[in-house]
């Protein structure tokens, strides 16, 4: 298979994967939020909510995970070069899997009526994929251009904002 096909397949399931994180770890906060609401309106609520984080995550969000490390291991063998952009990327890559992992552990506890995080908690979890994101589009699109001293200081510097914003947005929720 040609090279750009092969790269297109891969960012088109990135893409999803990415989008399937996302939504997931919202409908943890739902779900975390409907235990608060009276009944019937709180068994209601968990009820759907299992069946849509169920779906996501063994519909579209593994299926994703999975086809973009089979095409991305697929160009790696077809293109076997490894600058230090790469390299970091996918030491970036790795750790995205473990935080899917985490994803994953939580869904297995809210299956069981296991809530060890409450709502604020889990939207900062939420917000983790998106600095994976910025960085590994960066590594990617930039690569030997980019400064790692300049990109790691924005990359705390963007953080930091997104940190803030939740904080912010606790206190007008309150």
């Amino acid at each position: 298979m040609d090279f750009f096909y092969l790269k297109a397949l891969h960012i088109i399931f990135v893409i999803t994967w990415f989008s399937g994180m996302f939504y997931l770890c919202r409908l943890f906060i739902y779900n975390r939020e409907a235990l608060d609401k009276p009944e019937p309106e709180k068994g209601i609520l968990q009820r759907q909510f299992a069946i849509m984080i169920k779906r996501l995550l063994f519909g579209i969000t593994w299926p994703s995970a999975i086809l973009t490390l089979i095409v991305g291991i697929w160009l790696l063998f077809k293109y076997p070069i490894f600058p230090v952009w790469l390299q970091i990327k996918l030491g970036l890559v790795l750790m995205l899997y473990l935080y899917h992992l985490s994803l994953h552990f939580i869904y297995l506890q809210q299956r069981k009526g296991v809530f060890k995080y409450n709502s604020n908690q889990l939207r900062i979890w939420n917000e983790v994929p998106t600095v994976f994101l910025m960085a590994i589009v960066l590594l990617a699109v930039v690569k030997q251009n980019i400064s790692l001293l300049y990109g790691f200081l924005g990359l705390m510097v963007f953080t930091l904002l997104i940190y803030l914003a939740i904080r912010i947005y606790r206190k007008l929720r309150e």
